[in-house]
């Protein structure tokens, strides 16, 4: 009861880490637009993300525009694109693995063994989509803070942490923490297994005591002792 509510939380959080992926991956809070000095009353909003620019003004009308191309993205955010589809389609594949190796589907058959190693390889795809979705995330949030203290760069051209970089953050712990659920799965089912290998029958006792203590044979009994 223990494991399937595991598998349970496993894949809740692993379904939950997957749509996070897919929604920081689309999002366009990824860089916006900072208060710095005498722009208290700000009447537009600039965000940056992966795909788009968008820009808001007075909370009212929102426009956004696709990038023309991928040269006019920074380095940052061009490295970020491609691991965050590579995350998306990563958290995809470990997700359907996680349903395969479940215990209540029918698909992969009856073994428990290879269901447990379905399993661990969906906790291993899931914890390394955690790593990929944490590097463009905190490499675009050191981008901007380094830029947000650098003097050199204009006060129009800082930027600040969106929205989709602290869901960034959380999704990336999510895919972990699912991942690592399991992987202890696992591991409490291969303790279970040579647990119970290890640890012989009563029937099997009883009979290697009995063919340890075999009665003498007939003619070991009518036969005189020799005398010397």
């Amino acid at each position: 009861m223990a494991t399937h509510a595991l598998e349970i939380a496993g894949l809740f959080l692993g379904g939950v880490g997957m749509v996070g992926t897919v929604a920081v991956t689309v999002m366009p809070q990824w860089r916006v637009s900072a208060f710095i000095e005498n722009n208290i009353v700000v009447f537009e909003n600039f965000w940056e993300g992966l795909w788009m620019n968008c820009v808001r003004q007075a909370n009212i009308r929102m426009q956004c525009k696709i990038y023309d191309s991928l040269l006019a993205l920074s380095p940052d955010l061009q490295a970020a694109r491609g691991l965050m589809c590579a995350a998306s389609v990563m958290s995809f594949l470990a997700f359907m693995m996680a349903i395969l190796g479940m215990k209540c589907t029918r698909c992969t058959g009856d073994n428990e063994k290879v269901k447990a190693h379905i399993l661990l390889t969906a906790g291993i795809i899931f914890i390394i989509t955690g790593m990929v979705v944490l590097i463009p995330v905190s490499w675009v949030a050191n981008a901007i803070i380094r830029d947000f203290y650098n003097p050199i760069v204009n006060v129009a051209q800082k930027r600040e942490l969106g929205e989709a970089l602290y869901l960034g953050w959380t999704t990336a712990l999510v895919l972990i923490v699912g991942g690592a659920l399991f992987c202890c799965i696992f591991c409490c089912n291969e303790k279970s297994s040579s647990y119970r290998y290890s640890i012989p029958s009563h029937r099997t006792t009883q009979r290697s005591y009995h063919v340890e203590k075999k009665p003498p044979s007939v003619y070991s009994r009518s036969q005189p002792p020799s005398s010397s």
